[in-house]
């Protein structure tokens, strides 16, 4: 699950010592927006030595570097590299400001040098696309499609709200279209879809009320930048007591069906189909159930 992925200063050594502890689902170190220029190279070490030796639970790991168009990136996939030829459990890129299909592709053959000058396997590292330009809007599923690598999207906040010519409001309603646009490509293309960060840190309520939106969309996740956010979006994210009870009639009643050679099955008065069992098995996924377990 990618409920909560928490960026964490590169830094800041205490952060990425102890984020894991907060418990997310996934870590970004943040080698971009988070680190100065003056400060890349000392960031740069930093991370590589941590993510060579702390095994952070059981989070995702990733790192997001700079963008293709500075100087640094090269840099940063080198020090994640030599971190993941140790601790392997490193196999996230957050790429910025992913503007088209061909710098998806470079960024591609890049990795792969890099798995084999690290005696990596071919495909190790995945791709997390930031969206952060109307362009890269438009073209989210050209990006998204770049690479069998990517495996998310995500709309960028301030950078693309000042891409649109407008500023990013408590609502963002100025953003709900374009999150509508980059779930139909990202579904389209078969990866998961994470919901930028929501910047004011100490509004809970309006953090819940935003990601019980993103949520109805139909959005996998979200992008977090404190701990206090972290519980918000998992309680948003985990289905109720109902929803579950039901969600285990239905893969049950289905099983049921399908080990008594029935075509159709109909559970509290409904005809289950295929869309429906799927997304009852998606539901005790959230829920962290194993849906096959479930049916046993």
């Amino acid at each position: 699950m990618r409920r909560t992925m928490m960026y964490l200063p590169g830094n800041n050594p205490n952060m990425l010592l102890k984020g894991y502890l907060f418990r997310p689902d996934g870590l970004i170190f943040d080698l971009e927006d988070a680190v100065s220029a003056n400060q890349k190279d000392a960031a740069r070490i930093l991370v590589r030595n941590v993510l060579s030796s702390q095994s952070f639970g059981d989070c995702e790991v990733s790192v997001r570097i700079n963008a293709l168009d500075t100087e640094f990136w090269r840099d940063d996939l080198c020090a994640v590299g030599a971190a993941a030829a140790i601790n392997r459990r490193v196999n996230g890129i957050r790429m910025p400001k992913a503007e088209s299909k061909e710098s998806v592709i470079a960024l591609d053959d890049t990795l792969s040098e890099l798995e084999d000058k690290n005696s990596l396997p071919q495909g190790h590292f995945k791709i997390f696309c930031l969206l952060e330009s109307a362009n890269a809007v438009w073209k989210a599923y050209d990006i998204a499609t770049a690479s069998r690598r990517v495996t998310g999207l995500t709309p960028g906040g301030e950078d693309l709200a000042a891409d649109l010519r407008t500023t990013r409001s408590r609502e963002e309603s100025e953003l709900d279209w374009i999150r509508k646009m980059i779930l139909v490509a990202g579904r389209a293309a078969g990866v998961d879809v994470l919901d930028a960060a929501y910047p004011l840190i100490h509004d809970l309520e309006g953090l819940k009320k935003q990601t019980e939106g993103i949520r109805q969309l139909g959005f996998d996740g979200k992008s977090v930048l404190h701990p206090s956010q972290i519980q918000v979006i998992h309680d948003v994210f985990t289905p109720s007591a109902t929803d579950i009870e039901k969600s285990l009639r239905i893969v049950r009643a289905a099983a049921e069906a399908t080990k008594n050679g029935q075509g159709a099955v109909a559970v509290d008065g409904r005809l289950v189909d295929v869309p429906v069992i799927k997304r009852a098995m998606y539901l005790l996924t959230l829920a962290g159930l194993d849906a096959e377990e479930a049916v046993l």
